[in-house]
This record gives structure tokens, sequence and C-alpha cells, in this order.
């Protein structure tokens, strides 16, 4: 028996894409977070200093072709993530720019540290690396 207000079901079925849209929305900010982490060489605890509205690419340097000098809070020079003293950082310079005539060398300093200091230390680099240092700075 049929009740007069029952539908006839219809024989094709309705497809709710919602649920898959959330699913993928989901999934590819994980793998944007997670690509966003993954970018970028970090050194021990430096703190860069930021610069607002910097254009995409203006400042950037590729890693693979960059020496990457850390200067922490405390005045340490970081090569590799560990202190070294500035004959050390010489004798490193030296033997990079050697290999890689095209290479670049990147000063991270901490964005608490003295200015002064910071100067001090591109100064000695640019003594043995000329045009090819960069102070490097972050985004904000």
């Amino acid at each position: 028996m049929r009740f007069k207000n029952q539908q006839q079901s219809s024989s094709i079925p309705e497809v709710n894409l919602v649920p898959m849209m959330d699913v993928m929305m989901s999934v590819l900010t994980f793998f944007i977070i997670t690509s966003m982490t993954l970018t970028g060489q970090r050194l021990g605890t430096i703190n860069l200093p930021g610069i607002a509205g910097a254009g995409a690419g203006e400042s950037e340097q590729k890693a693979t072709e960059s020496l990457v000098i850390g200067l922490n809070r405390q005045g340490e020079i970081l090569l590799d993530s560990q202190v070294a003293s500035v004959a050390q950082l010489s004798e490193k310079m030296q033997a990079y720019l050697a290999q890689n005539p095209e290479g670049t060398v990147i000063l991270k300093a901490d964005r608490e540290l003295a200015y002064e200091e910071v100067v001090k230390l591109l100064k000695e680099m640019s003594k043995i690396g000329g045009s090819r240092v960069s102070l490097s700075i972050e985004r904000s």
C-alpha cells in the first residue's frame, strides 16, 4: 500500500560533495603548513630581524648555493650550529668561496643583538668575501 505524499524514488542517486571537499581542504591545509615549516634553514635559537612589505625573492638566496653563518644573542659565531672563532670563520669562508665561485655567504644575526656587533662581523666577512656577503632578514 502506498501513501499519497510519498514520492517515488528517483533512479539517479544523489552525491553529497560537501564532506569530500571538507576532507580535501583539510589535507591541502596540512600539506601547506608542513611545507612551510620544512622550508628555510634555521640556526640554533637565532631570532632574525624582520622587514614589512618585502617582495618575494628580493633578498632570498638559494640555500644550496649559500654558506650560512650564524651570530647568536651572546655574540658568538655559529658554523654548522657550532660555536666558532673568527679564524675558523675565515678558513671556512675562504674554502667555500674557492669551491663555489658563484656562491654567497649569508649572515643570520639574532634581532636582540646590538647592531654594532653585527656590523663588526659583516666587515670581517666582507674582507674575505667582498660583495658576496649578505645579511639575512625575516619577512614579517
